[in-house]
């Protein structure tokens, strides 16, 4: 088994759109977190991860570049992450296709975690 980052990203519209009252914020939590229980009901959920804000900074290798986010000029913005265990990368990308996020316009980015050499 290995591990694999979920990585949320939604438009802001799509965001908003999912969140915009508060009857859609709570069917939009509920669906997702019905869809983490079913996660960690089948082994798959290795860390809850953290939703994240919409503000940050990007920060260059020499320090002296600095940009406020959302971040070089996406579309998408990145709104929380996981981390799920599964058998390769097919696996993960199925999981990570009934995410409600997915359901509702937004898309999971799905990477492998590197393992590190020691």
């Amino acid at each position: 088994m290995s591990d694999f980052v979920f990585l949320y990203r939604s438009s802001e519209s799509s965001a908003r759109k999912a969140m915009g009252t508060p009857e859609q914020a709570r069917r939009s939590l509920d669906a997702y977190l019905a869809w983490i229980r079913g996660l960690e009901a089948g082994g798959h959920l290795k860390g809850a991860g953290l939703p994240l804000e919409r503000t940050g900074r990007v920060v260059g290798a020499s320090g002296d570049l600095v940009m406020d986010g959302p971040f070089l000029e996406a579309k998408d913005i990145i709104l929380g992450f996981i981390v799920v265990e599964a058998a390769d990368l097919d696996e993960a990308a199925t999981l990570a296709a009934s995410c409600p996020i997915v359901l509702g316009g937004g898309s999971v980015e799905v990477r492998p975690v590197a393992a590190l050499e020691a």
